[in-house]
């Protein structure tokens, strides 16, 4: 099988509807129709939204936001991260390697990652390389965190 290969998707009205499809499988939670609806500007390149096609149909998709490192408080030194939000692949799709794809894009980038692990997901995000970290009921607000870091990169105290 051939790699997958991960696009940066554009918020406009194909993507909404393909985004439905996922709406129909997917948890609520999960559900970025109201991300794209609050962020649609026809064919907006700076988009937060990655995806992979198969066949001309999204069937794999995460929204990867920059958070400013004045807002870290997660990594030592405090730098700019990337927030990975709604990993998701349609079941049919699921175990091709299309998730673990979208994850290493987003470590390409070369800056931490921070998601928010669901429940019975954590193997997966330790596959990937990520680690919880130590519970902080002011700073986590009753998430579940795992991070990935870069080398040189540290965990704050």
């Amino acid at each position: 099988m051939d790699k997958p290969k991960v696009e940066r998707l554009k918020i406009n009205y194909k993507t909404l509807e393909e985004f439905q499809k996922f709406h129909e499988y997917g948890l609520q939670e999960l559900s970025m129709l109201e991300d794209l609806k609050a962020n649609i500007i026809e064919n907006d390149s700076n988009s937060p939204f990655y995806g992979i096609y198969e066949d001309g149909n999204l069937v794999a998709r995460i929204s990867l936001y920059r958070i400013d490192a004045k807002y870290d408080r997660y990594f030592d030194p405090p730098q700019d991260y990337y927030e990975l939000w709604k990993l998701e692949v349609l079941p049919q799709y699921r175990n091709k390697g299309y998730g673990s794809a979208l994850v290493r894009h987003a470590q390409s980038f070369g800056l931490p990652v921070k998601t928010n692990a669901r429940r019975r997901s954590d193997p997966f995000w330790i596959k990937m390389g990520f680690r919880p970290v130590k519970y902080d009921p002011i700073r986590d607000r009753g998430e579940n965190p795992y991070v990935w870091t870069p080398p040189g990169v540290g965990l704050q105290e």
